[in-house]
């Protein structure tokens, strides 16, 4: 029968806020209850007899509390198949109690470990009973109900109050799944914290409103808190997360002032000048029409005048190191405008992806240039070399196939997401002249190789005077003999930018 009374709960958490409904249903239910030390000692305030888990395992709480439950007598309650004969006899023979539900929570290491660094204090929040019991209780679904977060006394309370006192067994199978998650990110900040160096799997997980589209569930697993801190807004969706970061992994490859704007993860303006207000105006007139919607993102303080000229147009996500409070009062007019406060450097880690039936896993791209190596006509000037290298990184944030077209640090037009380089570039070609940009004397970084001369050769057309590329098609001598002939610069890197 998959519908199972709760006839006696093992109870034994370090947070007590939440519980007393619950257990005083369960006293009213008949429900014979097991305890320990601070936790039996609330219950009893509540008017309600513990059975001492002492008088199971026959120790007292030993080691300065360190070893109070792990005992056969606790450990066959809870583990006893009550569908084997031979489990039951067993557990008749040493007088071990079934144990139908296990409530317990777990030390908190994450917390303690938020807020102190002394070393004695952090292991003593490391847990080992706790985790046990969840475990051995998650193991024994069919069996026992087991609860590993104080978020689900109420929803136990509300099961139990409506089926007097039972559960079924497609509910004790998602307790366990909870349970296993909650020991499982327990015992993942414990290893970040002995393995600091090492890759950190991701942790702390965030429900999200929806994935990418209204159908997919989704959440975030990490600590967003110490990257970033929200100002103003509604919740971060799923897609503001991902363009969120693609915003700060560009504007993070900058040292001087500089805005940007991102729509789907790709770069649709950027620019560099001597003002945040004049940057902003630059980043904005590159593509206008694509900005509608867009996150918004600068390495230096908004000040009013910027804010202002912002205010002006609808904009999902600002992320700024710092706003002045004018220029705060100003873009908190909308409610729902998300305002992000960058609090540190976006964190260099290893990127996964789960594909087929597994997982890639990759370093993140953080070169720019393996080499610079001059192979056209003449060496790129001064100013070409400057917007080479800021189109460059431009590039390596648009995805492939991608062209960036650049003039004097502002992007004037981009190709991207194409499924052939040349298209990317007539794209691009077609973006400068929708916002009436002259061409004549801007520079052209590609993500990959120049499979043919036609992309030197059409940039030629439009007036691009120095390009950049990693180089390493068979045919790369066809565009480097089409710039020697035609006085153009060209730059190889041997580092290609592909973004899927």
């Amino acid at each position: 029968m998959s519908d199972k009374k709760i006839k006696s709960a093992l109870i034994s958490v370090f947070y007590k806020d939440g519980m007393d409904e619950l257990v005083k249903l369960l006293h009213a239910q008949g429900v014979a209850i097991y305890s320990t030390g601070g936790t039996q000692a609330h219950i009893e305030k509540l008017g309600i007899s513990c059975i001492p888990v002492e008088s199971v395992t026959g120790y007292p709480s030993i080691l300065g509390g360190r070893v109070k439950t792990l005992h056969p007598g606790v450990f066959g309650g809870i583990l006893g198949r009550r569908y084997e004969e031979s489990d039951l006899s067993e557990m008749a023979e040493f007088k071990i109690p079934e144990l139908d539900l296990v409530m317990v929570d777990l030390y908190p290491f994450e917390e303690t470990l938020a807020n102190t660094s002394e070393e004695k204090a952090i292991i003593e929040k490391i847990d080992i009973g706790g985790p046990s019991m969840i475990r051995a209780a998650a193991k024994n679904f069919r069996d026992v109900v087991v609860i590993a977060d104080k978020a689900d006394y109420s929803k136990l309370h509300d099961m139990l109050a409506v089926s007097n006192g039972s559960t079924t067994l497609e509910e004790r199978k998602s307790f366990a799944a909870k349970a296993f998650n909650v020991v499982m990110n327990y015992d993942i900040a414990i290893n970040n914290y002995f393995n600091q160096d090492l890759i950190r799997p991701l942790r702390h997980e965030r429900s999200l409103r929806y994935g990418e589209n209204p159908h997919q569930a989704s959440g975030f697993f990490g600590n967003l808190d110490e990257l970033l801190e929200q100002l103003n807004g509604k919740e971060l969706s799923y897609n503001n997360l991902v363009d969120v970061d693609a915003a700060v992994q560009l504007i993070d490859e900058f040292n001087v002032g500089t805005f940007a704007i991102i729509k789907h993860t790709n770069v649709c303006g950027i620019a560099q000048r001597d003002t945040v207000k004049n940057t902003w105006d630059a980043a904005l007139a590159g593509d206008p029409e694509s900005a509608f919607g867009g996150v918004l993102v600068s390495n230096k303080e908004i000040d009013a005048e910027t804010a202002s000229a912002i205010n002006e147009i609808f904009f999902e996500v600002l992320i700024a190191p710092s706003y002045s409070e004018e220029a705060l009062t100003i873009l908190k007019s909308k409610k729902n405008r998300i305002l992000l406060r960058q609090l540190k450097s976006y964190p260099k880690a290893d990127q996964f992806k789960s594909i087929l039936n597994g997982t890639l896993f990759q370093a993140q791209d953080e070169g720019n240039f393996s080499e610079w190596t001059e192979v056209g006509a003449r060496n790129s000037s001064d100013a070409e070399r400057s917007d080479l290298e800021f189109a460059n990184i431009v590039c390596k944030h648009l995805k492939s196939n991608a062209i960036a077209l650049i003039k004097d640090k502002q992007l004037v037009g981009k190709g991207c997401g194409q499924t052939s380089r040349v298209d990317a570039l007539r794209h691009a070609i077609e973006k400068a002249k929708q916002f009436n940009f002259d061409l004549s004397g801007a520079v052209m970084a590609s993500d990959a190789f120049f499979p043919f001369d036609d992309c030197v050769k059409l940039g030629d057309a439009a007036g691009i005077t120095a390009f950049i590329q990693p180089g390493g098609s068979i045919r790369d001598e066809d565009s480097i003999q089409y710039c020697k002939a035609n006085n153009l610069a060209m730059v190889m890197t041997k580092q290609r930018h592909f973004r899927h």
